[in-house]
């Protein structure tokens, strides 16, 4: 296992033409340097004024790509996250047209946080927000014909926003193309579940990942292990999740996958999965503006497996 640094390269389609950046064995270690969302547009001495006038081709600044050998279609791709920190700011701000509620709220709006004690970060005189960073586009290269935008997600991952994927949580991508190469960024001090307004607290973050190879490993989508506050704070959960236009389909979707899973790791058959998710998978949904696409996730207690 080596551990590599990943230079300070980004780009802003998804697109298997891409040559990588680097390319690592299964197992090492990759430090990034993320900047944020906006490549920089953005900054700790910013007004309002700048949301009118985004480059919106530098948005969405991914790291990467970055080739894992001997990664081939029909693979897994094994993301670990090691260690997150925060750069000291961040900005969430409202942009016109967009968010779940953009004809409520019309005028641009910024507010900029300090989180240079890197655990929480002050909002007016109101309220202390524990950081909780995490990267909100993590993915794998989709096998299109054409580049596509970073917005919205798909089956190959890309921008799931889903906050739970922070230090000690393990994603898993199915590979699309030779090599996956790997694409990381959208860095988040601290996000809500929807992330309602289109933005988090979004700051750039120096960040650790582990990359593993699980060859042969199908999966339909987007996978993850991780501890949340679901229940208890020490609890474990695997998760699916479904991706769609239809909220319903993509609760499906999510149900479905981890039908599949439970089945084939714990050795009962569909309908014995089907109820006990039935009784102890939680769903949630984990990301709501990308239109077209929503991400709904399901969430398994291993616990009740006697694991931790």
């Amino acid at each position: 296992m080596a551990r590599r640094y990943f230079p300070d390269r980004v780009h802003f389609r998804w697109d298997k033409r891409l040559e990588p950046v680097l390319t690592i064995d299964p197992g090492d270690v990759v430090v990034y340097d993320l900047r944020d969302v906006t490549d920089g547009q953005i900054g700790p001495d910013s007004t309002a004024e700048v949301l009118g006038r985004l480059d919106w081709d530098r948005v969405y600044a991914l790291a990467g790509p970055l080739a894992v050998r001997g990664a081939e279609p029909g693979d897994t791709l094994e993301i670990e996250v090691l260690d997150l920190h925060t750069r000291g700011w961040a900005w969430t701000g409202t942009i016109p047209g967009f968010g779940l509620l953009a004809e409520d709220f019309q005028e641009a709006h910024l507010y900029i946080w300090d989180t240079s004690n890197g655990r929480s970060a002050r909002f007016l005189d109101v309220a202390e927000i524990p950081l909780r960073p995490f990267c909100g586009t993590m993915g794998v290269s989709p096998d299109t014909a054409e580049p596509l935008p970073i917005m919205p997600p798909g089956h190959f991952g890309g921008n799931l926003d889903i906050r739970d994927l922070t230090v000690g949580s393990r994603l898993y991508l199915p590979v699309q193309v030779p090599g996956a190469l790997f694409s990381v960024g959208d860095p988040h001090n601290a996000q809500g579940d929807g992330e309602v307004c289109v933005s988090a607290m979004e700051g750039p973050l120096v960040g650790a990942f582990r990359f593993r190879l699980h060859k042969g490993r199908r999966i339909p989508g987007p996978q993850f292990e991780v501890s949340a506050p679901l229940r208890a704070p020490d609890e474990r959960y695997f998760v699916t999740t479904g991706v769609g236009p239809d909220l319903m389909e993509a609760a499906k979707e999510a149900v479905r996958a981890m039908v599949d899973h439970v089945a084939r790791e714990y050795r009962i058959e569909p309908v014995d999965a089907y109820v006990l998710a039935s009784v102890t998978v939680d769903l949630k949904i984990s990301e709501v503006v990308d239109q077209p696409n929503w991400v709904v996730s399901a969430y398994l207690p291993l616990s009740i497996f006697g694991r931790r």
